[in-house]
């Protein structure tokens, strides 16, 4: 185990958070930096896989998920016609040791924020520091920050290491790959929202729909009111050429009449994608973007973490849910290696190509890919879906895309705990 004193997490996202806490583990005095002044529940919903939700189980969290997000019981693929494609069950409902979760993103982020105060101290989290610049010596890493709000110098701290989970925007990335650029638009604006309407299916269904160029996705991430309507998190994606332009705000808020007459006719016994689209108060607008995968996360005592390593696609439900292993990673690799600088590289190792791939994979739509499939095969619908698609390509794809991302059942449900 390495003699780390002291670390500085830049970024108080989850995978910043989690990281915090999974620090602490090791009595390690943790500084954790934010740019806002004030971390507030943005953003809709995400879900985190069984992967992932074994590790912040680990860390003593389950009940808190289950009070703040819903498990989710199956993931099914339609075309748009509303046409069953694939249908399979997930978390405990699929077998896994874990649930799968479909939370909202914002009360996922204040339920860590609480629980790294309440460990950590009032003090861990120091708001309104946005780094500016950073040196490394033998002894540890200076830090220096500003008020983002004012331009303020708000001094500089020390610590042994630090971990840049600041994001895709990531300042500590972009001070080892200062020419990278821009994320790179993958052609598509996703428009997100949350609408108060009846549950569908199972009540804790999550249901993609269309193909590459008109998708729809809903999921409920809080149960039944006294009215039995569920918050229902959705997104609705078309393919706009060019889309970045005078898009870099993203979480301005959408005109709904850009997006929603390619739904108009997304009505089912079973889902009414208008009416959920109109009876949402606010919709915002995200472009798709990623960047490339990059070949060195650690130097020296500095590494990068969660987005700011492998900023990917909102596809297959991994975002959060990598952040999160790499947490873990991270933590493996300080209790078996002596000094910091050897920790960071196995870190590295355990998680870079694994990413990687998850990125590329993701700009080949992942998993749903089989809606893709379909579309192309049968663009006025079928009369019998295994004379488009087979049933053993459908359980190829999913099977091999839960291998690349780490969620294998049988896999994941014989790997022991990592003990503290």
């Amino acid at each position: 185990m390495t003699n780390l004193k002291s670390a500085m997490i830049i970024g108080a996202g989850i995978g910043g958070l989690v990281t915090a806490l999974q620090l602490d583990r090791l009595g390690i005095k943790v500084q954790v930096f934010e740019s806002v002044n004030e971390i507030r529940a943005l953003g809709v919903g995400i879900n985190l896989l069984p992967h992932s939700v074994k590790v912040l189980t680990e860390l003593g969290l389950a009940d808190e998920l289950d009070r703040e997000g819903v498990r989710t019981a199956e993931l099914v693929y339609y075309n748009k016609f509303g046409q069953l494609i694939w249908q399979e069950p997930r978390g405990l409902d699929a077998g896994y040791q874990w649930p799968q979760y479909s939370i909202h993103r914002g009360k996922l982020q204040l339920l860590l924020l609480k629980e790294v105060r309440r460990r950590l101290g009032e003090q861990a989290v120091k708001t309104g520091h946005h780094l500016t610049m950073f040196k490394e010596d033998a002894d540890g890493v200076s830090a220096h920050f500003v008020s983002r709000k004012t331009g303020q110098a708000l001094g500089s701290y020390k610590a042994d290491m630090m971990i840049g989970a600041d994001g895709i925007h990531s300042v500590v990335r972009k001070t080892f790959y200062p020419n990278e650029g821009d994320p790179k638009y993958g052609g598509r604006i996703l428009w997100r929202g949350t609408t108060e309407a009846s549950p569908f299916l199972t009540g804790r269904s999550m249901i993609m729909m269309g193909h590459v160029d008109v998708k729809f996705v809903a999921y409920p991430i809080s149960t039944p009111n006294s009215q039995g309507e569920s918050t229902i998190n959705w997104i609705a994606e078309l393919t706009v050429p060019g889309g970045m332009r005078d898009r870099t705000d993203w979480n301005r808020i959408a005109n709904k009449e850009d997006f929603a007459p390619a739904f108009a006719n997304w009505e089912f016994d079973w889902i009414n994608v208008p009416q959920i689209i109109e009876k949402a108060v606010s919709v915002y607008e995200f472009p798709l973007v990623d960047k490339d995968p990059v070949k060195q996360w650690a130097f020296g005592r500095v590494a990068l973490l969660g987005d700011a390593a492998h900023p990917m696609y909102p596809i297959g439900s991994n975002g959060a849910s990598q952040a999160i292993l790499d947490s873990e990673a991270l933590y493996r690799s300080l209790q078996e290696n002596e000094s910091v600088e050897a920790a960071l590289k196995y870190y590295e190792s355990l998680r870079l190509e694994k990413t990687a791939s998850i990125v590329l994979s993701n700009r080949e739509n992942g998993p749903e890919i089989v809606m893709q499939i379909v579309e192309e095969r049968a663009p006025n619908g079928f009369t019998n879906l295994y004379d488009v698609i087979s049933r053993g390509e459908l359980e190829g794809i999913s099977a091999r895309y839960k291998k690349i991302a780490g969620f294998d059942k049988d896999t994941l449900n014989t790997v022991k705990e990592v003990k503290s």
